[in-house]
């Protein structure tokens, strides 16, 4: 919860949990301005956040001084460049703690382990651990796709409301990556259904023919991950999948138990 707007704001002001509450306002707003699309106008930050119009000025002000934030010509704040080298490596180190997980996943399922997290409109890995096979998947870290051909897609976009998909894949189109690809939004729309009936999704040689690729939502991450193996179909089986997905529902809640410990 926002800290209440009555309490003092000055910089040397505790917040009730022993941190310096003026950080801990300011990392709340730059996050609402996440939400928000990352621009907005300090009278809907005042609404979201409680706190009175003066102490949102002050903290912006210093906010756009450190390069974190931009003022806009219509007088509104935008999250600023700054932030990107920040966000850059934090999705290093994000793969790298995610690593020990994807090589558990390895072991257990024999197939290329992947995580990847959704970036505005587009999926990008961040992390992968590769099957120990001779035929084996791979994909470069780094690598951007579009959601609606690729299982962490999927998981990833099955937690966002139906309205918020088809706003984005307006925006992306739905392009073919090969016969099997879903091309419409109401097609994806009942995919995304599936996924959360069942508790996971499925790519069928819909990013590539004769790759089968099985993929979680990361419980609970800090911002959006998914989890997935990739194989040749002819080993991620109908069978296979049924001994996948636990494993895959076991190191997805491992993982989050890993990345909630890694900021405390």
């Amino acid at each position: 919860m926002p800290p209440s707007s009555s309490a003092s704001t000055t910089g040397s002001a505790k917040s009730t949990s022993g941190g310096v509450q003026s950080l801990e306002r300011a990392f709340d707003l730059l996050e609402r301005m996440a939400d928000a699309g990352g621009e907005v106008g300090l009278s809907e930050l005042s609404a979201s956040s409680g706190l009175p119009l003066p102490t949102i000025h002050r903290l912006m002000r210093t906010l756009v001084a450190c390069g974190y934030v931009r003022q806009q010509a219509n007088r509104r704040y935008a999250l600023g460049p700054r932030l990107i080298r920040l966000g850059e490596s934090a999705s290093r180190l994000l793969g790298t703690w995610a690593r020990p997980c994807l090589a558990r996943l390895v072991e257990e399922t024999g197939e290329t382990a992947n995580m990847a997290l959704l970036d505005g409109d587009e999926v990008v890995y961040v992390a992968q651990v590769p099957s120990k096979h001779s035929m084996r998947m791979f994909t470069e870290v780094g690598r951007r796709v579009l959601p609606h051909s690729t299982g962490v897609g999927k998981a990833l976009l099955a937690t966002v409301p139906d309205d918020e998909v088809r706003a984005l894949l307006s925006r992306t189109g739905m392009p073919a990556a090969t016969e099997r690809t879903i091309t419409t939004p109401d097609g994806f729309l009942a995919a995304l259904a599936d996924v959360r009936r069942l508790g996971y999704a499925v790519d069928d040689n819909e990013q590539e023919i004769g790759v089968r690729c099985l993929a979680v939502s990361v419980p609970d991450s800090p911002t959006a991950a998914a989890i997935s193996i990739s194989g040749p179909a002819g080993r991620v089986t109908e069978s296979a999948t049924e001994k996948i997905v636990p494993v895959l529902q076991q190191v997805a809640a491992e993982l989050s138990r890993a990345l909630a410990g890694s900021g405390s």
